[in-house]
């Protein structure tokens, strides 16, 4: 949809420079999540999964959320960090401290 900031190719170059993900030598993958904090925070009490790393605090959202995920490229090179932007609708899985 147009109305998402997503939508635009250059999404994730302006948000990972803003976030401050491209210092050093660049964060080679990151996802922003387009939903309410209390709707992400709320995926702390759903299924628990593993995580990536193996760790056991891992939840999984009952429902699909809209993210986008910024994936750097082939090409990219610090400082000039570059990044390809995916807009997806996916259930999302995120570490939750103190769990």
């Amino acid at each position: 949809s147009g109305s998402s900031p997503s939508s635009n190719s250059n999404y994730c170059n302006l948000m990972m420079f803003c976030q401050k993900l491209t210092e050093g030598k660049g964060k080679p993958v990151n996802t922003f999540v387009h939903e309410s904090l209390a709707d992400v925070k709320a995926v702390c009490s759903r299924k628990k999964v593993t995580c990536k790393n193996g760790q056991t605090n891992c939840y999984q959202s009952n429902s699909a959320m809209r993210i986008t995920k910024c994936r750097e490229t082939g090409s990219s090179k610090y400082p000039n960090c570059a990044y390809k932007t995916t807009q997806v609708e996916k259930r999302i899985i995120v570490a939750c401290e103190g769990k």
